[in-house]
């Protein structure tokens, strides 16, 4: 427990440092929103070329490992965003609610974590693992909003007016850049490389503390926002990682140490994607940011506890 603490303990001090600035007034009260705007505009694009850009077809062919993880992460996603849609939730905001419920922080808490855990071995799947979440999970969330938000119902009016927002969309764009970038074969510059590293690197450390910023701002009390985030963590926790499992070990077949990095994996607390989606849209970020910080805390215990009953000790 105490390793998986260490892992989660700058987690907390980066949202703890957020916190802090707006309650004491040193950022102002639209900090969260300008920092999130740099993270969405900026950072993020920068690291998702950076991932997609060096992903090698050799590094990424593990059909197996794929399908339990993509088949675990959409079944929670569409699970959700049909409990919600069920209870009259807007289209855009069911889909930050599933994408909440499904989006492991595979990349600053999974590849520590899988180190300590598993090794050098843990990287390849856990780069797997990132590149599904980060770029093609987000991608469908994208989609979805942006269908949700349109208020033209002819079909292929509709249809445009969704391209022509997901083509301006720098989420969107930029991974898909990345991949036209790594079909050339061809290296980046050095200065290209340094530039997207310190840009990119600064995606992670920026959200969470436009995290904290945000839920230091005083809300009134929803106890049904609460109890919201509180089944989104218990998905996000217990549902997912169990799915995982099912599939790993009894529909596909994997090895054992595969098995037990697909789960670790699919136990991650929700990661920032969702909160940067549902503050750039506008689209009840607290139910979000509540369910990031329940289940960081909760997967201190859960994670723990997983690696115990796989034999490491944390």
């Amino acid at each position: 427990m105490l390793a998986t603490l260490e892992i989660l303990l700058p987690v907390f001090g980066l949202i703890f440092a957020g916190f802090a600035c707006r309650r004491r007034n040193v950022l102002g009260p639209n900090s969260a929103s300008e920092l999130n705007r740099f993270v969405v505009w900026l950072a993020l694009p920068a690291l998702l070329f950076d991932i997609m850009a060096h992903a090698t077809w050799q590094q990424l062919y593990q059909p197996a490992f794929v399908a339990t993880f993509s088949i675990a992460c959409v079944s929670v996603f569409v699970l959700i965003l049909a409990m919600r849609l069920m209870t009259g939730r807007h289209l855009a905001d069911a889909s930050v609610d599933a994408i909440a419920a499904s989006y492991p922080n595979t990349g600053y808490i999974g590849f520590p974590l899988g180190m300590i855990a598993f090794g050098s071995a843990s990287l390849t799947p856990t780069t797997i693992a990132t590149i599904l979440v980060a770029c093609v999970l987000f991608a469908v969330a994208i989609v979805l909003i942006e269908v949700g938000l349109q208020t033209e119902r002819t079909p292929h009016k509709l249809g445009l007016k969704v391209l022509r927002s997901l083509a301006r969309n720098p989420l969107i764009v930029s991974p898909i850049a990345g991949v036209l970038f790594a079909s050339l074969h061809v290296a980046l510059p050095a200065s290209a490389e340094t530039f997207l590293k310190l840009l990119g690197g600064a995606a992670s450390p920026c959200a969470l503390v436009s995290l904290g910023l945000f839920l230091a701002e005083k809300r009134p009390a929803d106890a049904g926002a609460r109890g919201i985030s509180w089944l989104l963590t218990g998905v996000k926790l217990l549902v997912q990682p169990a799915l995982t499992w099912w599939l790993a070990a009894r529909v596909f077949g994997l090895s054992s140490t595969l098995v037990e990095m697909a789960v670790i994996l699919a136990a991650l607390p929700t990661g920032t994607g969702p909160f940067m989606l549902a503050e750039f849209y506008e689209r009840e970020a607290h139910i979000t940011s509540r369910t990031i910080l329940l289940s960081t805390v909760g997967s201190i215990v859960t994670l723990s506890l997983l690696l115990l009953l796989m034999g490491h000790r944390t």
